[in-house]
């Protein structure tokens, strides 16, 4: 929403200068009640302004705006009372204009920390009873109700259930849980009530690490320049070199103020702003929501563009394509006992599994003893059966003869049974169709200089899809904080961008200089992000880069233009001939040529997409 503050003072300046011409040419005032209107405009609204400027300033912080601050401190000292309320309309305007431009939904912090319950169910003593989560201990024993959202890490010890893990996993897939069957905090239970018991302390949970790396990345995140910030930099110093080279050689310190006037950079404060409302705009009707308009401004500055994998290049639903089999071996059988195991497994490809399972109507068993270290594959007992769901290699050791099939593209998993090779299962998660010629223009039509893809999952997945749709750097098997860490060295080389849809993007996200949430994201992940593209495809990423590249063009244009005019004003005010209120509307001029040029942003050209198919 606009800035309160910012449009007040412009509506009183607007309502001093209308109120001040009705007393000057409507009636017969005294010139001390016709001259009232003013100082009340200049005192009232130029006052918070320029307090606000000079606090700017201690900070040395000198933007575009420090001329206008100057103008008004100008237009008391030599009473020119119309030109510095004129000045503080502009100034005003353009801030109120800035804020709405920026203005977003609500903070990612308080979306994360409004996920964490504040109690939680412990059983103690043959009692449940309510307990802050600060004072859950391990090994206390929390009862997980229907619906909630389990708030320390934990192993089910009691019940059976299904929880949503997407928050840390990034796979849209339902997790089934049973006795041994790990838990994390943040996680959503489904609809039965689950026992757990409970592995780390409230602030060492899963959850509580991920929010430390988010405030973190928040605090860390580089402030950018803004393009009115830039220009502003060489404008300013010239603007004022003009007004004191005019005041120096006449003599008379209202040409500096005339000159100062007309160089108030409106084109910057005003034309920018509606130039970015415009883009905004324009994004909205194309299913691209720009939570940080300043993400239009930097977006075509990045040179490394960084892709979380699942759900982004890909459609995120892997297939079973294909299950080879030792001899002796039946397909269905291993595939029923398989699928019974991966029920509870958090590993993306389980959803693949069991949904082939349930389509061929295979017999559903109840697994023991379930077990997933980290890299050690799955393992349990179903049926009698010891299974194992590994890997090639972890395969070869434990049964160097296994007479496994040659290796082929795309992703596999490979089933012991009772220590014995028993079969390959192959799979695939396609890539969108239009990754690979994304992929392929962003170097050449968008100039960034390292494309990488970054992924939680498995390397041999990980690299598969990069060969597919051409991505040359591949890092998987990474944790939310691995992400975090290298969007922070990739930033210190280069402005960076991440594109990724689930809540463990979210740090790594807020981090980048331009974050992009695609697909149908999390609440969490859409407040982490600068941008939400909400269609589920990559064009809509493009035609972001294109709507941003067009907004730095006209924009460019709108303040360079405007700029270029105000300083023919300053040189004929610097010789005199344009007086401060005549120079204000003079400016005034500039500023409706250059907003009028800046609206044209909003409208959509005939294509704002070059990929090629």
């Amino acid at each position: 929403m606009w800035a309160t503050k910012d449009i007040a003072i412009a509506v009183l300046a607007i309502a001093a200068i209308v109120t001040h011409l009705v007393l000057r040419w409507g009636t017969d005032a005294e010139q001390s009640l016709v001259r009232l209107p003013l100082w009340i405009g200049l005192i009232a609204g130029g006052a918070p302004l320029v307090l606000e400027l000079l606090a700017k300033a201690l900070k040395r912080e000198f933007g575009s705006d420090l001329l206008a601050g100057m103008s008004i401190v100008t237009a008391l000292l030599l009473d020119e009372l119309l030109a510095g309320v004129f000045v503080v309309l502009m100034l005003s305007g353009g801030e109120a204009l800035e804020h709405y431009a920026v203005a977003r939904a609500s903070g990612v912090l308080r979306a994360l920390a409004e996920r964490v319950p504040s109690v939680a169910h412990v059983r103690r003593d043959g009692r449940t009873k309510d307990v802050p989560i600060d004072e859950v201990q391990i090994g206390d024993r929390v009862v997980i109700h229907p619906h909630e959202i389990v708030p320390v890490d934990g192993t089910v010890v009691e019940g059976h259930a299904v929880m949503d893990e997407s928050f840390l996993t990034g796979e849209p897939y339902m997790m089934s849980k049973a006795p041994g069957s790990p838990v994390i905090s943040g996680a959503i239970n489904g609809q039965s009530a689950v026992t757990i018991r409970a592995t780390a302390l409230s602030k060492d949970s899963r959850y509580a690490k991920i929010m430390a790396v988010m405030e973190e990345s928040a605090q860390r995140r580089p402030k950018m320049r803004r393009l009115g910030d830039q220009l502003g930099a060489w404008y300013t110093p010239l603007a004022v070199a003009l007004a004191v080279g005019a005041w120096l050689i006449s003599g008379d310190p209202v040409r500096f103020l005339a000159v100062l006037v007309v160089a108030t950079p409106c084109p910057l404060l005003i034309a920018i702003p509606t130039a970015i409302i415009g883009s905004v705009s324009l994004a909205a009707k194309r299913g691209i929501i720009v939570k940080d308009p300043a993400t239009l401004e930097t977006i075509d500055t990045c040179r490394t563009i960084i892709f979380d994998k699942t759900g982004t290049l890909t459609y995120g639903t892997p297939t079973l394509t294909e299950i080879i089999t030792a001899e002796g071996v039946d397909a269905d059988r291993v595939l029923a006992l398989v699928a019974a195991l991966e029920r509870y497994s958090k590993h993306p490809l389980a959803g693949a599994i069991v949904r082939k399972a349930e389509r061929e109507s295979l017999p559903h068993h109840e697994p023991h003893e379930i077990a997933e270290p980290r890299g050690a594959g799955l393992r349990g007992i179903v049926d009698g059966v010891e299974v194992l769901v590994t890997d090639r290699r972890r395969t070869l050791e434990a049964q160097p003869d296994a007479p496994l099939p040659d290796l082929a593209a795309g992703l596999e998993c490979v089933v012991m049974l009772d220590g014995q090779y028993a079969a390959t299962f192959r799979l695939r998660d396609e890539p969108r169709a239009d990754s690979r010629a994304f992929i392929e223009h962003l170097t050449t039509k968008h100039q960034f200089d390292r494309v990488m893809l970054v992924s939680g999952d498995r390397e041999s997945e990980a690299a598969y899809l990069a060969e597919k749709v051409g991505i040359p750097i591949v890092v998987a098997e990474q944790t939310p904080e691995q992400k975090v860490e290298i969007v922070r060295q990739e930033s210190a080389r280069a402005r960076t961008c991440f594109v990724g849809d689930g809540i463990n993007d979210a740090p790594a996200l807020s981090l980048a200089t331009v974050g992009i949430a695609f697909g149908q994201a999390s609440d969490i992940t859409t407040e982490a992000a600068g941008v939400v593209v909400l269609d589920t495809t990559l064009e809509r990423v493009d035609e972001f880069f294109h709507i941003s590249r067009r907004l730095r063009r006209i924009a460019l244009q709108s303040a360079v233009g405007g700029m270029a005019l105000s300083i023919v004003g300053m040189l004929i005010a610097a010789a005199g001939h344009l007086p401060p209120v005549a120079g204000a509307i003079t400016q005034e001029i500039i500023d409706v040529l250059a907003v009028a040029n800046a609206l044209r942003v909003a409208i959509r050209p005939k294509s704002l997409t070059d990929i090629e198919e």
